[in-house]
């Protein structure tokens, strides 16, 4: 006789660590997603395509377009709100989290921590409404975890710069208003506002990809593109500038993964208990349950790890090292949960009637992007030992 069942997030009470606005928040980001996004997203994987700017306008209406940014038309919400958005956004799919983070965390944050007021104005309103689309042109084909390698430079030319060079698996590109743009300059590393359109400056959509694929992900080409002084963002001339864009959006991650695995989950059980073998659902039998078990703990406290973080974020006490322990721990751990669900579902399991092979497809490029699972290892290794062992 079946009792009843608790979903993982019961389980470990993750409601009581809440605020009334925060669960509020992730009510509200939950119903869009199961509305707008789970009826179709297993389409727009399949092929290959994704109504960007639509969705944009829908987010910007929706409210969670740089989020947690204060002012110039953004909400200004705790940074623990913002991360249960992101599990919510995750658990439609990752595609959709990383077009809010990119616009969020990455390209509205640059402008947002280092540009001018004027830059400010100019753009965040319109970005934080979904009007702009933004991009953040850092990685390059030769430079992922080495950025600051880039080759992409940006030289005066009188008043005006001019910039050349290539950027790689650039979310957002394709569909983007404006790009933030990290280049070598006579002065240090400097961001660059380049609105699309601009004469010189182009993208190129990436097809045949494998994960990822309710996602815009482009080549951003720049050939002599010149842009006016004020187009430089005046606030850092250092790698400084883009790693605390990508410490933000790596927050965003450890929250985010944890949506896509309790996606997996939920769905892995749903299957369990309705799934009859040998006269009697796989649900009962106890190697299942084990894995649903296991699993079930390794969710619990990803979240419980990712909520201690948002809170330390919320003090202005987060460090980057802590970071990366929860992006390397959550995402290594989501992928593992997709992993085992795929395996409880069977055959079942590997297609898009059933979002598990999606989740764990686009989980092997969240395991790697905003800094791969070595990279974020060795900078837990070196706030334990007080060794750098990157080179």
């Amino acid at each position: 006789m079946a009792g009843k069942r608790q979903g993982p997030e019961e389980l470990f009470d993750i409601d009581s660590l809440l605020s009334d606005e925060e669960r509020e928040m992730r009510a509200v980001v939950r119903k869009w997603v199961d509305k707008r996004v789970k009826p179709e997203v297993a389409e727009w994987f399949e092929r290959g395509e994704i109504p960007a700017r639509e969705l944009g306008l829908e987010l910007g209406e929706l409210g969670v377009l740089g989020m947690h940014l204060d002012g110039y038309g953004c909400a200004g919400t705790s940074a623990v709100a913002y991360g249960l958005a992101c599990t919510e956004l995750e658990a439609g799919d990752s595609g959709i989290r990383s077009l809010v983070s990119v616009q969020g965390s990455l390209a509205m944050k640059a402008i947002h921590a280092f540009g001018s007021e004027e830059q400010k104005n100019q753009w965040l309103p319109r970005m934080a409404s979904g009007e702009v689309i933004g991009c953040f042109g850092l990685t390059e084909p030769d430079f992922g975890s080495n950025p600051g390698g880039m080759r992409t430079s940006a030289k005066r030319d009188g008043s005006d710069w001019i910039l050349n060079g290539t950027k790689m698996w650039i979310t957002n590109g394709n569909v983007a208003g404006v790009a933030v743009v990290w280049a070598q300059t006579d002065e240090g590393i400097k961001g660059f506002i380049v609105p699309a359109g601009t004469p010189g400056f182009s993208a190129n959509l990436i097809h045949r990809k494998l994960s990822l694929r309710a996602s815009v992900t482009s080549e951003l080409v720049l050939d002599n593109v010149r842009l006016p002084a004020d187009a430089a963002l005046p606030g850092v001339s250092s790698l400084r500038g883009p790693l605390t864009c990508l410490s933000e959006a790596r927050f965003g991650i450890i929250f985010g993964a944890m949506g896509a695995a309790r996606d997996c989950l939920e769905s892995a059980i749903d299957y369990g208990v309705e799934r009859v073998q040998f006269d009697r659902p796989i649900a009962g039998y106890q190697l299942t349950q084990k894995k649903y078990a296991e699993m079930a703990l390794e969710f619990g406290k990803g979240m419980l790890l990712a909520l201690h973080l948002g809170r330390l974020k919320d003090q202005g006490t987060l460090r980057p090292e802590q970071v990366s322990t929860g992006k390397m721990n959550n995402t290594r751990q989501a992928l593992e949960i997709a992993r085992e669900c795929r395996s409880i579902m069977g055959a079942n399991g590997v297609t898009l009637e059933y979002p598990v092979i999606r989740h764990m497809n686009n989980l092997e490029s969240v395991y790697t992007y905003e800094g791969t699972y070595e990279m974020h290892t060795l900078v837990v290794g070196e706030a334990l030992t007080g060794l750098g062992a990157f080179r």
